[in-house]
């Protein structure tokens, strides 16, 4: 018997051409329910895998590659005598190419109101116990689940076949593959039953390009894709100008978003270095926009801009008035395009569905030496209604508005954070401090215009109250923070003496 193919594929991409191709080196196409369909259909002689087994696909197809005579033409070392005397004796062929792509679990999922049965139907089973099995005996089986593979497959098959470091590339691609489907199957099915963070965690992400570089020149780095990743994430954007995307670039646009989903009305995230150093929200894009530059003119040049209303023409005309490395936005109006575009290095995104919804699974996970920090995502933001005034001053309307506004920024920044607002915008920003007070001096020494009267958020509470001092004193009329200090007190007493308000949330949020 000559060279055999088992051909069983949901993706059917180059599927015609390929099997022409090993069918013009005679081998021999072995194949399965639909895709034996479209072979036969498009002229190409097929051999159905019931003639293989000697037994009919049964259970709506759900059995037809589980049997001997699969899995013993592709186990069989062909290097042994006893297993090819067996064979013989059995009366099986070898498998000598397995083409198999799987079900499409996670193209199933992703549909709006897919329900569990039919998630379940697209468990693929057969599939990856053929994968697998070939991959195993991949220094006699050739193994393939990307169709990007036929070509060059078809190429070394015609000049003598494969060499053994080919092999080895295509089985750890098979491995990969199914390790992956079966990561993406379990924390579906541990959502689905409500359960908490594993016991044993798989993640599975899919690299969506390589990166010149990471953070710095001399490391290498990758971006990868979460496979469910929503629509609304940076994994959706599609990039309409500029040079490739950077590793920091990456970082700080998903910073940038991640503050930006905080606000319904327009507003305007500029972010450095992982930390907004401008956030502002207005009647429209452009004064959001000026707002958030006028934050700090200083640091939001080349950073990353993240925005939530389609770019217009005005909005473009203040954003060409400097040097931004990114501007990611749902989308840009022609002529605010072009003028954009005009610069060389700028890079523009477009993100459709911006908000629109939440990612999948929603942990949050963090490298560190020998091994990794998983926590569910921070979505959480105190509203008004629980808020506890503690001062003898309430705030008004005007300041409760300015405090939410800062606490949603200072959820975004790296801690010690702290953060100035009033009118809609920050005035100042201190974050990454290793203590609460200098975090509040750097916010007040940076602070863009007077701060009489402007509102000032923590992500923790207060340990002294010489954070309440140094606000007082730069004339701060309004504070937020999560309250529960021993010394909480001392804080309150402060606030008191000074005429100011002070707000506790009791939700902390620090960012590390």
């Amino acid at each position: 018997m000559g060279t055999r193919a088992l051909i069983s594929v949901s993706d059917k991409r180059g599927l015609v051409d390929f099997a022409r191709g090993l069918d013009a080196l005679g081998v021999e196409i072995v194949s399965t329910g639909g895709t034996a369909a479209a072979l036969s259909g498009a002229g190409v002689k097929v051999t159905g895998i019931s003639e293989v087994t000697g037994f009919p696909e049964c259970l709506d197809g759900r059995v037809k590659t589980l049997h001997p005579a699969v899995h013993g033409g592709i186990l069989a070392e062909r290097g042994k005598p006893e297993h090819m005397a067996q064979l013989a004796g059995l009366k099986i062929g070898t498998i000598d190419i397995v083409a198999i792509n799987l079900y499409p679990f996670r193209d199933t999922i992703l549909k709006p109101g897919v329900t569990m049965a039919e998630a379940i139907e697209n468990i693929d089973i057969g599939g990856p116990a053929m994968l697998r099995s070939a991959a195993k005996n991949h220094g006699d089986v050739v193994v393939l689940c990307d169709p990007d593979d036929y070509g060059e497959t078809l190429r070394r098959l015609g000049a003598g076949g494969l060499q053994a470091d080919e092999r080895l590339r295509l089985a750890l691609k098979a491995f990969e593959h199914t390790a992956a489907y079966d990561a993406l199957i379990a924390a579906w099915l541990r959502e689905q039953a409500g359960a908490g963070l594993p016991d044993r965690l798989t993640l599975t992400f899919e690299k969506a390009q390589d990166l010149r570089y990471g953070e710095n020149p001399h490391q290498k780095a990758c971006y990868y894709r979460d496979p469910r990743a929503w629509g609304g994430s940076l994994a959706g954007a599609e990039q309409l100008h500029g040079k490739e995307l950077s590793f920091n670039n990456i970082n700080d646009a998903s910073s940038a978003l991640e503050a930006l989903m905080e606000f319904d009305e327009p507003a305007a995230v500029a972010v450095k270095h992982a930390n907004p150093c401008g956030v502002a929200v207005g009647g429209d894009l452009r004064e959001a926009y000026v707002k958030a530059y006028e934050a700090d003119p200083v640091s939001i040049f080349g950073g990353v801009l993240a925005l939530n209303r389609p770019v217009d023409r005005a909005t473009a005309a203040e954003i060409d008035r400097i040097f931004m490395e990114i501007v990611i936005a749902p989308d840009f109006e022609p002529d605010a395009f072009e003028l954009l575009a005009g610069k060389r290095n700028i890079r523009l995104l477009r993100l459709k569905g911006m908000g629109g919804g939440e990612p999948c699974g929603g942990l949050d996970v963090k490298r560190v030496s020998g091994g990794l920090l998983v926590q569910d995502r921070d979505r959480l933001l105190c509203g008004r209604g629980d808020w506890k005034t503690v001062t003898a001053r309430k705030p008004t309307e005007a300041e409760a508005r300015d405090l939410d506004f800062a606490m949603k920024v200072v959820k975004h920044v790296r801690s010690n954070a702290i953060v100035i607002a009033r009118g809609g915008r920050t005035l100042g920003i201190g974050p990454g401090q290793t203590n609460r007070i200098w975090a509040v001096q750097n916010a007040i020494r940076q602070a863009t215009g007077g701060l009489s009267g402007a509102a000032l958020a923590s992500d923790a509470f207060f340990p002294f109250d010489d954070c309440v001092s140094a606000a007082a004193e730069a004339g701060i009329g309004a504070i937020i923070q999560p309250g529960g200090s021993v010394n909480d007190a001392d804080s309150i007493r402060r606030a008191d003496e000074a005429g100011m308000v002070m707000v506790f949330c009791g939700l902390r949020h620090f960012k590390h």
